[in-house]
């Protein structure tokens, strides 16, 4: 825009430090995420006035069910920094979230025998 500052750079992305869009934090505290956790927005048209710019950006992004991998890259922003934005998201009840596996969860070895088994076999 004439006579307006731009603080966007079209080759280097945005301008602010990470740790600017999260108010300095940069751990995730209160909720379990991971690279696959499933994410999905709750009524990203009505929650998306209520946030900060990067925020309702990745409400829209979240619109429909996607990983929280998928959702950095969607909005363009360290997983980081999407991780500490998705918690305050979920907090405030805008954001549902779903463990894709149970963390705590031993792996079965009779299926991983089964299955090495099967590797030796080819």
């Amino acid at each position: 825009m004439p006579g307006r500052e731009r603080w966007l750079d079209d080759a280097a992305g945005p301008v602010v430090r990470p740790y600017t869009i999260t108010g300095g934090r940069t751990r995730v505290v209160g909720v379990e995420l991971d690279l696959v956790t499933l994410v999905v927005a709750v009524r990203p048209d009505v929650h998306a006035h209520w946030v900060d710019a990067e925020s309702a950006r990745l409400l829209w992004v979240c619109e429909h069910p996607l990983s929280v991998a998928e959702a950095a890259a969607g909005v363009r922003l360290p997983l980081r920094v999407v991780k500490v934005l998705l918690a305050d998201l979920i907090q405030r009840e805008y954001v549902l979230h779903r463990v894709a596996r149970d963390p705590v969860a031993e792996p079965d070895l009779a299926t991983m025998r089964k299955v090495l088994d099967g590797i030796r076999a080819l």
